[in-house]
């Protein structure tokens, strides 16, 4: 997809501003200089959250008596995301977190089959399953006191995603009792819903707050449609799972 492109560009020079981000505090720290004083005074806080994702599956065969199925590999790819925040303080370390955004997803299974000939090598054949999610979580913060202008927190939660990109519902072919016997792609189910932790440090600078923030999604639900496809009877399940590094802007 021609966003993967543009990605090393993206975190080169998100790399920068977050060392950029890293001295300015430390310089404020130095001095002795509490920036955004009063910024916990305040319920109610909204801002976005940039991210690049790196994606794959978890996966498990069944026993398969085909003859020509050898293995399966899984593949990570990277993706990115943009998501909006808004954030209600409940207690002085507690809060409520809300993103909904667009997250860009690609993974890849490399399949390998055996040859129907004798002498011939083995076949490999890539699944690739692009996915553009609408993100709907709800998470939880943890957060310790600042220390100047540095604080460190902890985060959970769920999400629900939809597949804007799913083919649940296509390149269907079915035989004459109406069965589902071939399909040359493999098809993922259009809802997921996950299981997100993961953790981060604020940093309060003079004008808004920014975090660094690591995050794991572990999928909880089989996306995986079922069919006599050679790419779908392999599997027993498939779920998605991602490690997320999230740069957020906080007023």
């Amino acid at each position: 997809m021609a966003y993967l492109r543009h990605m090393r560009f993206f975190l080169h020079h998100i790399l920068a501003f977050v060392v950029l981000v890293a001295v300015s505090c430390d310089v404020q720290a130095q001095i002795g200089r509490k920036n955004l004083p009063s910024f916990d005074d305040r319920p109610y806080h909204f801002g976005f959250i940039l991210s690049g994702n790196q994606s794959d599956f978890d996966y498990a065969l069944v026993d398969n008596d085909s003859s020509t199925f050898k293995s399966v590999f899984n593949t990570p790819r990277p993706g990115f995301n943009l998501h909006l925040m808004g954030s209600y303080t409940l207690s002085r370390h507690w809060r409520v977190r809300f993103a909904p955004g667009l997250s860009f997803q690609d993974r890849v299974l490399t399949y390998t089959f055996r040859s129907e000939s004798s002498t011939g090598s083995d076949l490999t054949d890539d699944r690739a399953t692009e996915a553009v999610y609408l993100d709907v979580p709800v998470y939880l913060k943890w957060r310790t006191d600042r220390v100047n202008n540095v604080a460190a927190y902890a985060l959970i939660g769920s999400k629900y995603s939809r597949d804007f990109q799913s083919q649940e519902n296509s390149n269907v072919v079915r035989g004459n009792d109406n069965e589902l016997v071939e399909a040359d792609i493999l098809r993922l189910k259009r809802g997921n819903l996950s299981a997100d932790f993961g953790g981060g440090l604020d940093f309060f600078l003079p004008y808004f707050k920014f975090s660094i923030q690591v995050k794991t999604e572990l999928g909880l639900r089989n996306v995986l449609v079922p069919d006599f496809s050679k790419f779908a009877s392999p599997l027993e399940y498939l779920r998605t799972r991602s490690f997320v590094v999230s740069f957020c802007f906080e007023g």
